[in-house]
């Protein structure tokens, strides 16, 4: 399992650092990526990394203020994100793709499709 955590309550312009920690399984064969879910909005892959060669894609919402990172010692995946926008808010998931069956760019759209694994989410709230 993968079990979220860093979320809470920010004003615009603020940071947060989430992370996604494994158990169970380690990470260093799979993708991971961060899939945000707001009302109205839908869901939308934020972010991915590919564990084996740290290759990394982001959505053009997030590029410039997101960085994803990994930890292979700890078994997990950070995503620090700064710049924070009232738009931001949202439950953010982190799931885990086995295999590979896509480049990571192309991963990213499709990350609610390609899920094998997800954590049970956590809120991020950005106030004006």
């Amino acid at each position: 399992q993968v079990v979220e955590s860093g979320g809470g309550l920010v004003q615009a312009g603020g940071s947060l650092r989430l992370s996604c920690a494994a158990s169970g399984f380690t990470l260093k064969d799979y993708s991971i990526g961060w899939s945000r879910h707001a009302p109205g909005k839908g869901r939308e892959g934020v972010s991915i990394i590919h564990f084996p060669d740290g290759l990394i894609s982001y959505a053009d919402s997030v590029k410039g203020r997101f960085t994803i990172a990994k930890d292979n010692a700890k078994n997990a995946v950070y995503l620090q994100m700064n710049n924070l926008k009232p738009e931001d808010t949202g439950v953010y998931y982190c799931a885990v793709v086995y295999g590979d069956p896509e480049a990571v760019e192309a991963m990213l759209p499709e990350l609610d499709e390609l899920a094998d694994v997800w954590g049970q989410g956590t809120q991020v709230t950005v106030s004006n």
